[in-house]
């Protein structure tokens, strides 16, 4: 289901009219629920007037029941479903258990879960919601149980040990007999599996699957932190013997059938601790004066055929997981890190684009083949990003004729509509027993710029290759790495957010023209007080991408055929589309939809997971890295708002902690959503995304992975002394005075300019 924006200039549509479209709307889109804002963006109906009109008329269906209210401000058309139905059970630790049924969760006592897990597929049984009352759900029967583990900490007693949980969906220890212990003792860190739980009985009995090692040691929290994501942490015996008994195999017979470019000046730029280099450039100069540029990728698929057990285990992990000390490859090492890993002065086989490009990036002619090259040197990028400053060092001619057709792609991209986030990602420098010792910040320069925009060239050449067809002809079933539009209501908030501060953003019009007022926002937001603000909701207002057999276009990119091909060595979706362009190339017919679109579902899910792993190893690192620092100031920006509190990025090392609502003790805050802020009703203070506030480190946990931040100014903060609060206060007008001030001179000097170029 889409929702298309609507112009803001809608007309008024009449009340009579309002209640045929919305039961239309509702109807037609019957297993999700709206609020009234996003009811009255599809039905267009944006006129101010029509506002209440469409709460009104939705609160009135709702009292007759003609439709549902499935939450507060929640609306969906009438389930005709029975008393008992079918549906995922979702458990909670704090007790607010539920079944999701249609899009709608309803509430489950734990009396009544039969103690079903998160994620079991269950049978419940209704009871009839009374106005003002929400349905309750009793469970029947546990149709099909998800098969799942549990993490936690050990504690063994004389008769018995329970496993204490990490888990936020289970809050009981799980009781496991000393036979079922592995060997487990008090404070190692395991995994279990639950193996019966009576209905009687409070908690769950179960056995131990692994042990992780010792609870605090980095090696196993971070394999904890893999298998909460139900991610691998280690490779199955099987298949790294099965891959050690791959030969590299360029034999002259198999160089006969590829393109030749062992002579090409050919060279690889990476992270300076890379193993896996899985893309490598060449470039050479044409009789004709063009360049002659080639894209060269491990040609992964070579080695691993689509019914071995190396296949079978990359397509289940689907992705290369990168934590903050470690990367858990999709691949295993003997492949990854070496047979396809285009190593320098070493013979590798590759699939290529090879590009005919004049002095401005155009292309001229392309191709796309399978080749054999020998790289002749492995850079950083803090390598060639010196070449490209000093313009002196190997391969000089080669790395600055490379950046100067970078810059020229990347421009004609920006200036074609694509968005421009550019925010520096934080690392940290461990030492050697995992502990973080300082920060640093990773920013992307022309070194790397120069890789991404050859990247992009390429899998856009390759989607294009197969998706773009001549009229009249169906393009044959692809793997597309799509992104959609963003979200109209997002979109709207954030434009009217802007609004506020003096930047016009379109939240109409084409792709191309909305991308380019969100670049121009971000250029001209740049060292303003309102710059973090800006960004993260900018951020925060697009889609996800994903990996689909149904081709939408790339919003972020603004282009309409966009895939993986560049990095099959970490991307499973990237052997697909190797094996579908060797296919076609062959005169192939088109493959089975659906089986496919399957694949890139569970690779879009893996991707996800593997993000939320890494950013849990950072979290975890974070606080790790704080918690000798209780009890120190630091300055940051609130990073998100929600109805618990907010969160406080600091501007030292980016570590995000959060400031609990029930620590804001001088008043009573109510949760704005749509404008993302805390008001206090008394006293009307009031903290808002982006808002610059000064913050104590007052806890860190490092079994919740959580960083507590305490309000430096906040009356009721008990960590500070008066004294100290004088001082800060005193420190903290002075600095607002000095804002305010510059803030002035700002608005004086734009007047003044502003007046010249009226002149």
């Amino acid at each position: 289901m889409g929702i298309k924006a609507k112009k803001e200039t809608a007309p008024r549509i009449k009340k009579a009219d309002l209640e045929r479209l919305i039961l239309n709307f509702l109807e037609k889109e019957n297993k999700q629920s709206f609020n009234y804002k996003q009811i009255a963006f599809a039905i267009n109906a944006t006129h101010p007037s029509n506002r209440m009109d469409v709460i009104n008329i939705l609160d009135a269906l709702a009292a007759a029941e003609v439709i549902q209210e499935v939450g507060i401000g929640k609306y969906k058309a009438m389930s005709n479903r029975g008393t008992q139905n079918i549906g995922t059970f979702v458990r909670r630790s704090n007790g607010k258990n539920g079944v999701m049924i249609d899009d709608e969760i309803i509430l489950v006592a734990e009396r009544n879960s039969r103690h079903a897990l998160n994620g079991d597929k269950v049978r419940v049984e209704i009871s009839a919601n009374r106005r003002g009352q929400e349905p309750e759900a009793r469970v029947i029967e546990i149709v099909e149980p998800k098969e799942q583990v549990f993490i936690g900490t050990l504690n063994v007693e004389k008769n018995y040990a329970s496993l204490v949980t990490d888990s936020k969906f289970l809050a009981a220890d799980i009781i496991i007999p000393r036979s079922k212990l592995k060997g487990g003792k008090t404070g190692d860190k395991a995994i279990a599996r639950i193996t019966q739980w009576r209905d009687e009985e409070m908690n769950p009995k179960g056995e131990v699957v692994d042990i992780l090692g010792t609870k605090g040691e980095n090696t196993a929290e971070m394999h904890a932190i893999l298998a909460e994501f139900g991610l691998p942490y280690k490779y199955p015996s099987n298949v790294e013997k099965a891959a050690n008994d791959i030969d590299a195999g360029i034999t002259p017979q198999e160089i006969a059938k590829r393109e030749d470019f062992r002579g090409v000046t050919t060279f690889t730029i990476d992270p300076r601790d890379a193993k896996d280099f899985d893309d490598a450039l060449s470039i050479r100069k044409m009789k004709n004066g063009h360049w002659e540029v080639g894209v060269h990728i491990a040609d992964v698929t070579h080695y691993v055929t689509p019914t071995s057990i190396i296949e079978k285990e990359a397509k289940q992990r689907a992705t290369s997981v990168y934590l903050v000390d470690r990367t858990i490859p999709m691949l295993p090492e003997h492949l990854s890190n070496g047979i396809c890993s285009l190593r320098p002065n070493e013979e590798k086989l590759t699939y290529s684009t090879i590009f005919e490009m004049d002095d401005k990036a155009n292309v001229i002619n392309s191709r796309i083949v399978r080749t054999v090259i020998k790289s002749d040197r492995r850079f950083t990028y803090e390598e060639a990003q010196q070449i490209i400053e000093t313009g002196e060092g190997e391969f000089k001619e080669e790395i600055l004729t490379l950046d100067k057709l970078a810059k020229e792609l990347r421009k004609r991209r920006y200036d074609n509509g694509a968005l421009e986030f550019d925010r520096a990602e934080v690392r940290f420098e461990i030492d050697k027993d995992g502990k973080p010792i300082s920060v640093f910040f990773k920013e992307s320069k022309d070194a790397n710029k120069l890789i991404e925009e050859f990247m992009l060239l390429a899998n856009i050449t390759v989607a294009e290759h197969i998706g773009k067809v001549p009229k009249g002809k169906k393009a044959k079933t692809f793997v597309y790495r799509v992104h959609d539009n963003p979200d109209p209501e997002k979109i709207s908030n954030f434009s009217q957010i802007a609004a506020r501060f003096g930047f016009k953003v379109k939240t109409e019009g084409s792709p191309k023209d909305v991308n380019k007022g969100i670049n121009r926002l971000l250029k001209d937001v740049k060292g303003r007080g309102e710059e973090n603000m800006l960004s993260i909701l900018a951020i925060r207002s697009m889609a996800k991408a994903m990996y689909t057999t149904e081709n939408i276009g790339h919003y972020g990119l603004a282009v309409p055929y966009y895939t993986h091909f560049t990095s099959p060595i970490r991307r499973y979706p990237d052997m697909m589309v190797h094996r579908l362009l060797a296919k076609y190339a062959e005169g192939g017919r088109s493959v089975d939809k659906l089986k496919l679109e399957d694949q890139c579902k569970h690779s879009s899910e893996m991707e996800q997971l593997a993000a939320n792993a890494e950013r849990a190893s950072i979290r975890y690192k974070q606080v790790e890295f704080m918690q000798d620092k209780l009890g120190e100031v630091y300055e940051g920006v609130i990073s998100a708002v929600t109805e618990w509190g907010f969160y406080v990025e600091l501007d030292e090392n980016k570590c995000e902690g959060l400031v609990p609502v029930r620590d804001l003790a001088d008043d009573y805050y109510d949760f704005d959503e749509k404008n993302f802020c805390l008001t206090g009703r008394k006293y009307h203070n009031k903290y808002t995304l982006g808002d610059i506030v000064r913050v104590q480190v007052a806890r860190a946990d490092l079994e919740k992975k959580q960083l507590d931040f305490a309000l430096v100014l906040d009356e009721g903060n008990p960590n500070i002394s008066l004294a100290e609060k004088k001082k800060l206060k005193k420190e903290e007008t002075s600095i607002a005075a000095k804002k305010k001030s510059q803030h002035k001179s700002q608005k004086k000097s734009e007047k003044k300019s502003s007046r010249k170029g009226r002149r």
